[in-house]
């Protein structure tokens, strides 16, 4: 079995090497060369962060848009964005992204500009930046990480922490008579007269990496145009405060996430919702 194997490997890269498999032609995969930098990922194995960064720099190339993009990064997870997009990045106090995101629009009204947000700092800390940044329908594209928790600083409760789940500072799970229910704050601003399109997606099947990629780009699109607010929630895991391997995270995000917060658009311009399958 063994000398069988070895006969193997040897006919494959004999047959690399005499036919030259291993060109542009044949090439299925390739890390976008100018949007983000050679830097080693420091995001738990399994985040969905780092997907959502390389579908950023995937967009941003391909619209070639690499100079006129500008980014907006707070505290959390998220802050770190800089180290890894190759583009314009300002960094903003805790929950207020929108806030500076908006004031670099309006003084840059020709460059595309997006905050990059997790749970606890766009729905939490930030609420009200949320709220008003929708409201007013500011022409920027506000991209919000879901994870169900507070990720960065220990896997506290947050605003979108489902109901008996567990976390540090609420270790028998979420008690919604005394902690109040979960925010679904993505259908809040779908509500808002400035939002202009708003969808809820996912990263953890190749499928939905597309349907977010393409949400991303059309934000881009949409506010070329200056058509208002984009919004995309991201429905993401956290394998290392959910206490769960990164294969048993996604699977629990699907069984339990998923059904409180459901993928799809909850805003498109045609004024149709459409729920992913």
């Amino acid at each position: 079995m063994n000398e069988k194997r070895m006969l193997g490997d040897q006919h494959f890269e004999t047959m690399i090497a005499e036919e030259s498999i291993c060109n542009n032609e044949n090439l299925v995969y390739q890390k976008p060369l100018k949007a983000l930098y050679d830097t080693p990922m420091h995001y738990c194995p399994g985040c969905g962060h780092g997907v959502v960064h390389r579908l950023l720099a995937e967009v941003i190339e391909e619209m070639d848009i690499l100079s006129d993009v500008i980014g907006v990064a707070p505290v959390g997870c998220s802050v770190l964005a800089y180290n890894y997009l190759n583009i314009d990045m300002s960094e903003a106090a805790h929950g207020r992204a929108s806030a500076v995101a908006t004031g670099i629009k309006r003084v840059l009204p020709e460059k595309y500009v997006f905050s990059y947000q997790g749970d606890g700092d766009l729905a939490a800390i930030g609420t009200g930046e949320t709220i008003h940044t929708c409201n007013r329908g500011e022409n920027i594209l506000m991209i919000f990480i879901n994870n169900g928790i507070y990720g960065m600083t220990g896997g506290q409760m947050a605003p979108t922490t489902l109901p008996n789940m567990k976390t540090t500072t609420s270790p028998f799970g979420r008690d919604v008579k005394t902690m109040g229910n979960p925010l679904k704050i993505t259908d809040l601003v779908a509500a808002l007269p400035g939002t202009y399109y708003v969808t809820r997606q996912s990263v953890h099947k190749p499928v939905n990496v597309r349907r977010t990629k393409k949400a991303i780009q059309k934000s881009f699109e949409y506010q070329k145009e200056g058509k208002g607010t984009c919004f995309i929630e991201v429905v993401s895991n956290c394998p290392s405060n959910w206490k769960m391997e990164p294969l048993e995270s996604n699977n629990w995000m699907e069984e339990n996430m998923f059904p409180f917060y459901p993928l799809g658009d909850l805003k498109t311009p045609n004024g149709k919702e459409n729920k992913n399958d």
